[in-house]
């Protein structure tokens, strides 16, 4: 916990297993912590492993005026919804990934700039600009190897959102280094900012920010570096980290 004057000035969340219960919905508890916070001028960030068209529609329900940090880091959007960074994995890559999965008969999809692919690419890999490749693998066995052979390429950022996936950006893409940007442009510094997730992908920010929060539901891993841990995400986990450390 490293909290510059106890203040936070920014909140950072994750959206799947964190912000959202298990149908995909925003809780009226979490919403309106949500709306108190924007209210007392704390800026609310969605930093996610979604694309930002699966994920601005929940941020524009929440009356978000401020950043959004997509597809693990890979985009950052400001408070005009316009793109300001974008880092794409090599398509050679993401080739390489798709033969992966094929080769162990896995399940997968794929984020390019355009759309998310489920199980099936187009014709032409190399036409697109492609940020994100993930695996769901229910066996532990070939999970594990996989992951080994990915982290072993060196070029690549693996982590995961659930305990049966593996997802996959360019090396050095993680949700810490997109919400450094944020603050950066803010003013502030990462010690203002309450990050608060459940899987892999959410480790770096919870170890960066000055209060890291790791849900009920969050993976093992996750709690181990977290300042605290919270409700899981069917219990306003999200609405109970904010009351406790933000409004205050």
């Amino acid at each position: 916990m490293n909290v510059n004057n106890g203040e936070i000035k920014l909140i950072a969340l994750d959206m799947d297993g964190t912000l959202l219960n298990n149908i995909h919905q925003i809780s009226a508890a979490n919403r309106l912590a949500i709306k108190v916070a924007q209210e007392n001028g704390v800026k609310v960030v969605l930093s996610t492993g979604r694309s930002y068209q699966t994920c601005h529609e929940y941020a524009d329900s929440l009356g978000l005026n401020s950043y959004l940090v997509t597809v693990n880091g890979s985009e950052i959007w400001d408070e005009q919804r316009k793109l300001i960074k974008r880092l794409v994995v090599k398509t050679e890559l993401i080739e390489w990934m798709w033969r992966l999965s094929q080769q162990y008969q896995t399940t997968f999809w794929a984020i390019n700039t355009e759309r998310t692919w489920h199980n099936e690419m187009p014709e032409d890999l190399y036409s697109f600009e492609w940020m994100k490749f993930g695996f769901i693998i229910n066996d532990q066995v070939i999970r594990e190897k996989i992951f080994h052979e990915l982290q072993s390429n060196g070029e690549l950022e693996v982590s995961n959102s659930a305990p049966n996936n593996i997802e996959v950006n360019d090396k050095g893409v993680n949700k810490a280094k997109g919400l450094e940007m944020v603050c950066d442009r803010l003013g502030i510094t990462m010690n203002h900012v309450m990050a608060v997730g459940d899987s892999l992908n959410d480790l770096a920010m919870i170890k960066e920010a000055g209060i890291g929060v790791a849900m009920g539901n969050a993976q093992e891993a996750v709690k181990q570096h977290a300042d605290w841990v919270t409700a899981d995400n069917e219990e306003d986990g999200v609405a109970k980290a904010i009351r406790k450390w933000v409004l205050k």
